[in-house]
């Protein structure tokens, strides 16, 4: 990606790292510290154009791409975690898997997976301070702040794309283990409740059980152990 500026306008050229990404996600992560109703706000005015043209939040980038981005007139904030903070450098013990395309991690129970909502960082802030030379390093997917488990983290667009492809398909198995107070009825073994995603003031998305408006879902139980 190659980038300039010209009377604080803003000119970027997409190169493959980026290739097939969504418009508004690039700007989240290049525009760091501008909140998400203002890039959204720019996308509506034609402030970001693609090759001269308007484009919609759900464009795709394409490899040589010309992104033109008016001034920001939001005072934007260095993204700082100190890798030498001690919840940061535990971390270094909960990755369980790492090669030069990806890192699995043991999320712990109570860290959010991305800064915001009140919070100075999260998970991916924190391996981005511990992995500097990683410069892609994207969440795969999220679990939720108290959720510990598996949580994929990719150092390539490539990956970030293929395995994005196979969360969509469902042909990437998903497990979640829950520990329950007292005895779970055995005859309870699926669940059907239709889903709603809701996205706060603050950008966080919440699930609701929804019957009404809700996407329809199905959850399997099993008792492991008693």
């Amino acid at each position: 990606m190659s980038e300039k500026n010209d009377l604080q306008v803003t000119y970027v050229t997409i190169n493959e790292d980026h290739l097939g990404q969504r418009i508004d996600n690039f700007l989240i992560t290049h525009l760091k510290g501008v909140p998400k109703s203002a890039i959204y706000k720019l996308l509506r005015k034609g402030e970001v154009r693609v090759n001269k043209k308007r484009i919609k939040p759900v464009y795709k980038l394409q490899l040589d791409d010309v992104l033109r981005i008016a001034p920001i007139r939001i005072a934007e904030r260095e993204e700082f975690v100190p890798s030498k903070l001690d919840k940061v450098t535990r971390l270094e013990n909960d990755i369980l898997f790492e090669d030069k395309y990806l890192i699995v991690i043991n999320k712990p129970s109570g860290m959010a997976v991305h800064g915001g909502s009140g919070l100075s960082y999260g998970l991916i802030e924190a391996l981005r301070a511990l992995r500097p030379e990683e410069r892609n390093l994207e969440l795969v997917h999220r679990l939720d702040r108290d959720t510990s488990g598996c949580l994929l983290i990719a150092k390539r667009r490539s990956v970030l794309t293929a395995l994005h492809e196979q969360l969509r398909e469902k042909t990437m198995e998903k497990n979640y283990w829950a520990l329950v107070e007292g005895q779970w009825d055995s005859k309870t073994k699926n669940v059907t409740e239709g889903l709603r995603k809701n996205t706060l003031k603050s950008g966080e998305r919440v699930v609701r059980v929804d019957n009404t408006e809700g996407k329809p879902s199905h959850t399997r139980f099993k008792v492991l152990e008693r």
